[in-house]
Formats: C-alpha cells, structure tokens, sequence
C-alpha cells in the first residue's frame, strides 16, 4: 500500500480548498464562532481542522471511504488484517473488544491488573470475570504481568471461558508473554485480546518488545495518545485470525461510541501512522539511544533505584520497554508521590505517573537534547535536595497476595445492589460497591464484589494521607467506603 498517502489529511485539505461553508455542526463553523481568546490560546488550526466526517471530509454516504482508508492503511502498517480508529479512547476500545468475545452471563479470563476501564466494562456489560492474578514483586511491590502457565491452569478450571484479556506493557513497563499466552488460547480455541494501551510505538522497532499482532494475538487495543503522535483519546484496536468476527468488533464498537467522532483524532492516527511508516525505525532508535543514556546517568545517582532487566526473569517480567523509566525513589526517604510534586513544584518538570514507592517516566520519539538534559538535571538535584523534603507517615504497602480477594458477588451484581457508606473500618468483612482505583495508573485495589480486607484497608488509608489520588471512590480520602447493604 501506498504509506506516503494520509486519506484523512488529505480530505480536510480538499476540504479547505473547495471553501465549503458547512451549515450544521461544529456549532463555531471551523472557529468563526470561536471566542477570539480561546483562538488565541489553542490556535485557529484546531478550529478550522475540525470538521465532521459526514458532508465535511465525506460526502453523506461515505463514498469516498476516507476512514476506511486510513484504517486499511493503519492495518498494513502494523501486521493487522483490519485496524478500526476510536476517538473515544483506548478506554472505549478494550470493552468494545470484551463484549465482542463474551456476552451477559459468559466467562472471560481478565488479568487482575486491569485498568479501570476493563472493570468498568464487565460492570456495564454483565461479563463474568475470572480473575487471572498478576506476580507479585515483593522488593518492588509491583505487579507483574500473567504467565502462560497461569492462563493455561485458569482456562483449565474455566472450560467455558471464551477468551483471555491481558494487559501488556504494564503502567511501570513491564511486558507479558503474549506469544506463550496466546498459544496457550488458542490450543483451548479460545482468542486472546491484549490491552497494549502503552504499547502503540511496539509495532515500529525491532529492539523494541514484541507487539501483540506479531506475537499471534487476535485484538490488540492501543492508545496511540500514550506512546505515539496522537492527540488525547486517540485509539486504535486491531483484529487478525478468524476467531473473532469484525463485523461483531466494529458493532460493539458502534453499541458504545459516539456518533460526533473528532475528526483531529483521525488526522493525528493517520499522520501519525504516515510518520511511523515513513521514520519510525530511525526516530525510535533515536529515542531508544536517548535512554541508554538516560538510564545511565539515572544508575549514577545515590537514592535512585531504576528498574531495569533484572525483573526479566520466571515469575517476573517476560521483557521490559526500554523506553519506560520506573525509578524507586525509597532509597531518598520519600515516597513517589513527594518526589512528582517536588519535580513538578521545583523544576517544573512533570512526572508521567506516581506511587508510593517510585516514578514513572516515559521517554518517546518526542524527546529531544533539551528534554533529556533537563530530566536527567532535575533527578540529579531530586537526589541530591531531597533531604529537604518534609518526611511523611510511610504508606503500608500490602503483602503478596494481599490484593487477591475473594469474590462475593460478581462485578455488575455489587455495583447496581443496594448500597450504604460506611466507616472504612467497619467495611472490612463486606463485599466493596464501588471501584477503588488509586490513579495513576488506575489499577483498582477494590473491584465491585470483592471482600475488603485488613491489609487493603491499611494501605488505602494510609496512602490517602500519604497523597495517594483515588478518584472514583466516593469518598477518595478513605475515611469511609461504599459496600453492599445487608
């Protein structure tokens, strides 16, 4: 295929060269409406950029198949047999996958390490989770991804589960053995969806991880907004083999997303793609040379624990993405949480994400001389002035296993009973109504239908007053949590 062509981009240009004048919605009409200090601050380009898809980029029955170009072209790009855009976010396209492997009432494997959003899903759609739980670091007190062996022993015990959802690379870098799983799927005839939300730039590398549709996947979710050149929400979920049926995904698709989809979205999956197509080997090997580098002085400084290759390893990590900086701040006497805020306080720099042990940095083809002097300058005065950091209570992190709670009641049963707020303490025993997600990365501690337990408790508690973020509880201090009535 011919991956000079971008259809999308190509379209707004045809677009802006008849000078159509549209007569329905964006109600700013290519931001001749827009408030002039809105324009000034965003850019007229965003404006006049978004255009509706129908009788804008197209005509009212899509006969210039403009997406559909791009999709097919994204497909090929990656190894697909067909490749579908969401401008709902990566957040929409993992349950659009679910629901097209599984119905109300049927089984699907998920690993427990699911973002919210997967929970979120089988809340709505009345999947049956079994949960496949992740390994547990201890020193690190991190998740691991699932073995095949652990999918094997679940589809073993689940005959009647119809498929597997693992999620890889995890929020900290570390990446599942999809071939191995994916094996072991389909030896049960069953498919294999990889949540590789992180994973968009996989694809583009040979030194890179391997990437889900090469690795014998059948869906493979991306948010190409994390680690490629798209704008927020942008996502794309990929489909290949014959044991899911894309006139299913793309109506599932359909069922939960929006009939306005955001044409900047298109044009930045189908630029990005071009780009990635046309540049990506030598643009990612650059950044992948940027990190040896960076790793290296980060290895330099007292009180900075960076994670590398020793997690690959049985029971651990199958690979690691180079390009993802998990950098264990205890050895300082802080906790992650102080060290984003001080970076972002001080050297207004801003860490990707923050927990109570380490940050998160994510390096991309983005990065330049400039932003790689300037991070690797700030952890350098992070390690050498954080004395000066007021010391706080310590979280009580959980031990291994802690996080694997029994099951009461599945997901969508707890989340829609009866429910009352109760004093954190007095929830322990009772089955949890709500999702309990410290964010980033957005891993919930607590699932619908989950028993709440001691340690659970302990370590939410404590890491609330420690700065922990927990946004979708109701009551995100902890003080108090929503259970089950009766």
């Amino acid at each position: 295929m011919d991956h000079s062509r971008a259809p999308v981009l190509e379209a707004l240009a045809a677009f802006q060269e008849r000078g159509d004048v549209v007569y329905g919605p964006p109600g700013h009409k290519q931001g001749r409406g827009a408030d002039p200090r809105l324009v000034e601050l965003i850019g007229e380009g965003v404006f006049t950029s978004d255009v509706l898809t129908l009788n804008g980029l197209d005509d009212r029955r899509e006969s210039q198949g403009v997406v559909s170009q791009a999709e097919d072209l994204m497909a090929d790009a990656v190894g697909a047999d067909e490749a579908f855009f969401s401008t709902c976010g990566s957040s929409l396209s993992v349950k659009a996958a679910m629901i097209s492997v599984a119905g109300p009432g049927e089984k699907l494997l998920i690993s427990r390490n699911a973002h919210k959003s997967v929970i979120a899903g089988v809340i709505v759609s009345g999947v049956e989770p079994v949960w496949v739980h992740p390994h547990f670091d201890e020193h690190l007190h991190l998740a691991h991804p699932p073995e095949p062996q652990d999918v094997r022993r679940a589809l073993e015990q689940n005959p009647d589960a119809k498929g597997m959802l693992l999620i890889s690379p995890t929020d900290w870098g570390t990446c599942a053995d999809i071939a191995g799983t994916a094996e072991v799927c389909h030896e049960f005839g069953v498919p294999l969806i990889v949540d590789e939300a992180w994973g968009a730039h996989l694809p583009f590398h040979p030194d890179l991880p391997s990437w889900g549709m090469n690795a014998g996947a059948d869906v493979v979710v991306t948010s190409v907004h994390k680690m490629g050149g798209a704008i927020e929400q942008s996502s794309c979920f990929h489909l290949k083999g014959d044991l899911v049926d894309p006139d299913v995904l793309k109506q599932r698709e359909d069922l939960l997303g929006t009939t306005s989809s955001s044409a900047l979205v298109y044009l930045t999956l189908d630029g990005w793609r071009r780009q990635m197509v046309e540049q990506g080997r030598e643009l990612l090997g650059t950044a992948l040379e940027r990190a040896v580098r960076v790793r290296a002085a980060v290895d330099d400084l007292d009180g900075l624990d960076l994670m590398g290759r020793e997690v690959v390893r049985p029971q651990g990590a199958f690979d690691l993405d180079p390009l993802a900086l998990t950098i264990d701040v205890r050895p300082l006497g802080i906790s992650g949480y102080q060290a984003g805020d001080w970076l972002r306080a001080n050297c207004r720099v801003d860490a990707g994400s923050a927990d109570a042990c380490r940050i998160g940095i994510r390096l991309t083809h983005a990065d330049d001389d400039d932003t790689e002097h300037r991070l690797v300058a700030s952890l350098r005065r992070l390690a050498a002035e954080s004395g000066e950091i007021e010391r706080q209570p310590r979280t009580r992190l959980p031990q291994p296993g802690a996080l694997e709670l029994r099951n009461a009641m599945t997901p969508r049963e707890a989340f829609f009973a009866r429910a009352e707020q109760v004093p954190v303490q007095d929830a322990v025993g009772r089955v949890v109504a709500e999702m309990v997600s410290p964010y980033p990365p957005g891993v919930p501690v607590l699932a619908p239908g989950e028993v709440v337990d001691q340690q659970v408790v302990d370590y939410l508690t404590t890491g609330a007053a420690a700065g922990m973020l927990v946004p979708d509880a109701a009551d995100p201090s902890m003080k108090t949590l929503r259970v089950v009535a009766g």
